[in-house]
């Protein structure tokens, strides 16, 4: 593949650029790494902003509200958002994996529900897969939906759902037929945050932000008519969900960003009478990182180069997400090794450096090798998969 951009993809990225400055104002500086952003309503009004920009859905069909887009151009959006610290608003959720989801699977009345809202920033959706005791092993989920009349009562416990307290609509599996192999007799649901008998509770992370929740589901009714695919392959589904969660650009875009602002901070502090950039216990900290952060967008580059080429990127999603991971914890490492003694100080210290940044992302990125798929079974896949090797 050629890895440089079109001359049309040049200016798709000067024109995002140009407007993320002039929507965002000069000062801005915005939060790394977060999913749920701690100025809600801010991130409400910047998805609107994307919206009637024709930037929220800009991948989807023209149909259902979308552009058109590649994927190349789809990336490109991602990045500069992402490398700008721009509001995240939970759109993950809803734009890049309940939408694109729907699109394939998606009765046409549920197309015509859903996506409108979708495309004009108007709802937030969380992600109901993972259980206390079904995370990386998600085909042994528990929670169970049994049919009654024209709807399905739902009972169980979800965690590490992430956005739950600000959803108003969840994508969730649950087993309705616990005789059938572990893979099978799971089906996928949309689920009304607003149903009575649905419980959120915050779990805090490390960070000291709220961010993930556990959902607790007690004879929870949801309309038949919100089931997803076929009854009992909602595992099937739910595969294009987690495909649809692994391009990995933006962890490789906020690597970047981070590696950017400490590039800066070299340049302008001195140590030992050298500038740190120059230092000699520096330099090849910041090389390693920069070679790192390059080769990690290339790898994001090149699985939405195979999704333009109407190729299924499985094994090279699972590399970009394995080597993003573990990038991310290198970065934070690396940025705290550099700092030295101001390392661990936060955001509100009057000694913080970077704002205090790089101590908030070494705590969230420990996170990062296990959140969306551990790199377990990232490397499980690229051997079985895309080496061949016997599963062991």
């Amino acid at each position: 593949m050629d890895f440089r951009l079109s001359p049309a993809q040049r200016a798709l990225r000067d024109e995002v650029r140009a407007w993320l400055r002039a929507t965002l104002g000069p000062n801005w500086v915005g939060e790394d790494a977060d999913v749920v952003d701690q100025d809600w309503q801010t991130a409400l009004w910047f998805n609107r902003q994307l919206a009637r920009r024709g930037w929220l859905v800009p991948a989807w069909p023209m149909e259902y509200g979308g552009q058109g887009w590649s994927p190349v151009e789809q990336l490109i959006l991602t990045e500069e958002l992402v490398y700008a610290r721009a509001p995240a608003g939970a759109r993950l959720f809803g734009v890049h994996m309940v939408g694109p989801t729907l699109i394939l699977h998606g009765t046409q009345e549920q197309k015509r529900r859903f996506l409108p809202p979708i495309a004009r920033g108007e709802v937030v959706w969380c992600q109901g897969f993972s259980e206390p005791g079904a995370g990386s092993d998600l085909a042994s989920l528990q929670t169970r939906a049994v049919r009654d009349g024209d709807d399905y009562v739902i009972n169980g416990q979800k965690i590490w759902t992430t956005a739950g307290h600000r959803a108003d609509w969840m994508i969730l599996l649950a087993r309705t037929d616990p005789d059938a192999p572990k893979h099978r007799g799971i089906t996928y649901f949309l689920v009304d945050m607003t149903s009575p008998g649905i419980t959120v509770r915050p779990l805090i992370n490390m960070v000291g932000r709220h961010e993930f929740n556990e959902v607790f589901f007690e004879n929870v009714r949801v309309p038949a008519e919100n089931v997803v695919g076929e009854v009992n392959r909602g595992w099937y589904v739910a595969t294009t969900t987690l495909d649809l969660e692994r391009s990995s650009i933006a962890a490789m875009a906020n690597g970047r960003r981070m590696l950017d602002d400490l590039l800066a901070f070299c340049r302008a502090e001195r140590w030992d009478g050298l500038r740190l950039i120059d230092h000699p216990r520096v330099r090849p900290v910041l090389a390693d990182l920069h070679i790192g952060v390059e080769v990690g967008r290339l790898f994001s580059y090149r699985v939405a180069w195979l999704q333009a080429q109407g190729r299924v990127p499985n094994v090279e999603a699972s590399q970009a997400k394995l080597f993003a991971a573990e990038l991310s914890q290198k970065v934070a490492q690396g940025g705290m090794r550099v700092l030295a003694l101001y390392g661990p100080l936060r955001e509100g210290s009057p000694w913080a450096r970077i704002g205090g940044r790089f101590a908030t992302h070494y705590l969230w990125t420990v996170s990062q090798t296990y959140a969306g798929g551990s790199v377990e079974i990232q490397r499980q896949i690229i051997a079985v998969r895309g080496l061949g090797l016997p599963r062991g």
